[in-house]
């Protein structure tokens, strides 16, 4: 089973419960229909990686994390939600489900989880070769933390060191193979998590 690191500790996740379509800008982008409630998705501990590994037509998606333990939120971390987007359209004009373009190996690559449990003044960031391409936090989310933890432990239950990945802002591109991405998380302004990588 593959892991995660929390607060200097190896932790392993069960699953990850992806939330699509929870900030408006980005529905836009992507000419989506805004959602009348929460589009949820699950990634398999299997998706997880320390590595962005580059897949023809495959997108970034930076997105705020979160560590669950006892049914609340325990820590934070920034998390990439990658998607092979041109699988993705193709499944959706057939109206057939995202696995294929979401849950391959590979599919979540996230930064350590710090201790946090006031998900107030979060906000994600995606540096991509110099640039900030992606930038976001919580009082955009159309659903915010507390009702998407109460709602998803509703309908699938939330098991310790679950990670749910609460949508990404607008500013989504594709990857290329040589990419150097930053990935942070800030809390009240100030970086909280911050992680680098290079697609190989």
């Amino acid at each position: 089973m593959n892991k995660i690191n929390f607060n200097n500790k190896k932790t392993t996740p069960c699953k990850i419960v992806c939330v699509g379509r929870n900030y408006v800008d980005h529905i836009k982008e992507l000419n989506n229909e805004i959602p009348s409630e929460p589009i949820y998705f699950i990634k398999p501990n299997s998706s997880i990686s320390e590595d962005i590994i580059w897949r023809e037509g495959m997108h970034y998606e930076g997105e705020i994390s979160f560590l669950i333990k006892d049914k609340k939120i325990i820590g934070v971390g920034f998390g990439f939600d990658l998607t092979l987007r041109n699988i993705q359209s193709k499944l959706k004009q057939k109206m057939l489900p995202w696995e294929r373009a979401k849950a391959f190996k590979g599919a979540a690559v996230f930064s350590d989880f710090m201790l946090c449990s006031d998900f107030e003044g979060l906000e994600v960031e995606v540096i991509k070769n110099g640039e900030t391409v992606q930038r976001g936090g919580v009082e955009l989310m159309m659903y915010k933390p507390d009702f998407l933890v109460r709602d998803i432990d509703e309908i699938f239950g939330l098991d310790d060191f679950d990670i749910v990945m609460s949508g990404t802002p607008k500013g989504v591109g594709e990857v290329e193979k040589g990419d150097e991405f930053i990935g942070r998380i800030y809390k009240d302004g100030k970086i909280l998590v911050e992680k680098s990588w290079r697609v190989s």
